[in-house]
């Protein structure tokens, strides 16, 4: 348990429910225990009064001689500790003069016992709701804590995190695995506290009335336990499997529902529906192997309770016949046998809760323990100079994948001032977007470091730096939200009005689509924006950077899907937001170029040309042939 041991502080954050919780665990086997008890008493009771007066009566015996003759009948405990309100129902064997007069009074004390009996299991209801009221109550608080702390642990990891992990298994860890836990964390601590609390009362109340039969009546009791541990191992073994065949298949259909034009486009339709078949049918196999064993809980449970009861009828009979046992107590020892059944029983499923609980939470913690990649101080150094707007730098900035090993950037230098717009380009592969990424300190560089403004950029607290930035990514990504709230994303909430996103739309050049729009800026978009063209999401996207009035903006080939004339118009926008904002522009193509203050050319990751757009034409080299190759491309038709 030593995974589930690290759940310790979140039960200190809710004493007060695991506290009440076990005080009501208590009282709720109390009164579990009582009514069986009143059972014993009433048919002890009814017994003496069949064999003091009505079987004398059956043999044909005077009435007035077995009125006269009756001795004292031992009346139920609990009845007699109540006489005060019993009126003169005890009293009634002695003035009783018919066999009607005995049956009556035989009546009244079944009725006021069963009262009691039904009173007593109203009670044990009623701690029990509040048993749940509290523990259950507590799992799902923690539940609740857990699921925000892996949310945000998830928030906080780094891009290398989520190259390495499946989207399915993600999801799985926040909801099938969370949910293990909190069986753990509910169930499985309520019926733990139960069940020992329930063992002592009850073996103590049996031991009490007869050790002899208790021994004989409990002796099958730990032999179920023992039975129910080893298929609940199994069935530990066997929901792994499941567990990880569940998450192939969430992941298969998350990735299949996200790429479903791909799918179309290249008539792939039967292809996946038979690969989700045999995934289907492989996880399908896993969960009836599961089942088949899950099976055999009722089996074990009624054939060793059988036995149980088989004992304490045939054992607590003899003990009767030789005068050392009440019939009534035989009829205590049965319930008391049904009542350890599921406490016995639930000791294997217990341990099957807390194995699965244990694997669930080892699969949550090996994120959760993880450190991202990028670490960053949580406020500004002190004594750091007052910060001048001064743009961003690279200074010998190198880097390498490390899955693929890579070297995407190789020895870069440059200093991006405000106000000014810098270009990277280069054919496919030169190492663009892991400029922009490093810019954007998703990942740090292998060699060299990173300025913004003059600190470096490991020295940055991760929020205050990221506050000063907008991102445009390549892969444009749009929630299933309006498109006032994806525009107006980029703001904090309290920040967003609706003027602003008018105007950071009408930058964009993208207010006249969506006023074209039948909700104008109230359009609920599909996912991932899949109601709206490429363009439209591109320019979208922009106008939630350009929202923020950022101080560095970087641009990931973001305007690949629009056509000259708007790439013009949001450029020339971009470059009106004044001295403030310096502009990292990803592109390949020479149109968005043009209007860049500077432009840096990569091949394989290495610097091969810079300078101004006419100066890189005029010099014949990487940049020229790249715009000879677009003109040319233009004129083919």
């Amino acid at each position: 348990m030593r995974e589930l041991l690290k759940l310790n502080p979140y039960f200190k954050k809710y004493p007060y429910l695991l506290l009440g919780g076990v005080i009501f665990i208590f009282f709720t086997n109390v009164f579990a225990v009582f009514a069986p008890a009143l059972i014993g008493e009433g048919v002890n009771a009814l017994r003496d009064a069949d064999s003091i007066f009505l079987s004398p009566l059956r043999e044909g015996r005077a009435a007035s001689d077995v009125f006269e003759a009756a001795p004292p009948i031992s009346y139920p405990k609990t009845l007699s500790n109540l006489q005060q309100w019993t009126g003169d129902v005890l009293e009634a064997p002695k003035k009783a003069s018919s066999k009607r007069d005995v049956l009556q009074w035989m009546g009244k004390i079944a009725a006021l016992q069963a009262g009691l009996f039904l009173l007593a299991y109203l009670i044990k209801g009623t701690f029990l709701f509040f048993t749940r009221q509290t523990i259950i109550v507590m799992s799902r608080r923690i539940e609740f804590d857990l699921k925000g702390e892996i949310f945000d642990q998830y928030q906080r990891l780094d891009a290398a995190f989520y190259r390495k992990n499946d989207t399915g298994d993600l999801m799985n860890r926040i909801s099938e695995d969370v949910s293990k836990v909190r069986m753990y964390l509910g169930p499985a601590i309520m019926y733990t506290i139960n069940l020992a609390m329930l063992i002592f009362l009850v073996v103590s109340v049996m031991a009490y009335i007869d050790w002899k039969l208790t021994l004989f009546a409990l002796l099958p009791l730990p032999l179920m336990s023992v039975a129910i541990y080893f298929v609940s191992t199994r069935i530990n073994v066997q929901s792994e499997a499941v567990q990880k065949r569940q998450s192939g298949l969430s992941t298969f259909v998350q990735q299949h529902i996200a790429g479903i034009r791909v799918l179309k486009s290249f008539q792939r339709e039967q292809d996946a529906s038979q690969r989700f078949t045999a995934i289907a049918d492989d996880y399908k196999g896993s969960v009836l192997r599961l089942v088949k064993t899950e099976a055999l809980f009722m089996p074990i449970i009624v054939l060793l309770v059988g036995l149980s009861t088989i004992l304490t009828v045939y054992v607590g009979g003899l003990r009767v016949m030789s005068g050392e046992l009440e019939v009534g107590h035989i009829f205590q020892f049965v319930f008391y046998v049904n009542l350890l059944t599921w406490p016995f029983a639930s000791v294997g499923w217990v341990t099957s809760l807390v194995q699965k609980a244990e694997a669930s939470m080892r699969r949550i913690n090996d994120f959760m323990e993880a450190k991202p990649a990028i670490q960053a101080p949580e406020k500004m150094p002190v004594g750091a100079p007052p910060l001048q707007p001064i743009g961003l730098a690279f200074d010998n900035v190198s880097y390498t994948y490390q899955d693929t090993k890579i070297e995407a950037v190789k020895n870069l230098s440059f200093e991006l001032k405000p106000g000014k717009i810098m270009a990277v380009t280069g054919r496919t592969g030169s190492g663009k977007s892991t400029v922009a990424q490093l810019a954007m300190r998703i990942f740090d560089p292998l060699k060299g470091q990173i300025l913004f403004d003059g600190l470096p950029l490991k020295n940055w607290p991760l929020d205050n730096f990221r506050g000063e930035t907008g991102y445009v990514p390549q892969d444009v990504f749009l929630f299933s939200d309006t498109i006032q709230q994806n525009i107006a994303f980029g703001l904090p909430e309290q920040e967003s009005v609706m003027n602003d996103v008018q105007n950071a739309a009408e930058e964009a050049h993208v207010a006249h689509n969506i006023e074209g729009f039948e909700q104008k800026y109230s359009t609920l978009l599909g996912e991932r924006g899949v109601n709206l063209s490429g363009g439209q999401k591109q320019r979208i996207s922009i106008a939630r950077a350009l929202i923020r009035r950022p101080k560095l903006l970087i641009l990931d080939d973001c305007l690949s899907a629009v056509d000259t004339e708007t790439e013009e118009a949001i450029l020339q926008s971009i470059r009106s937001q004044g001295n403030e904002t310096a502009v990292l522009m990803v592109s390949h193509r020479i149109s968005s170029i043009r209007g860049a203050d500077h432009v840096l050319v990569l091949d394989h990751g290495e610097l091969v040309e810079e300078g101004t757009p006419d100066e890189l034409t005029r010099a014949g080299g990487a940049y020229a042939r790249m715009v000879e190759q677009q003109e040319n491309s233009k004129k083919t038709p």
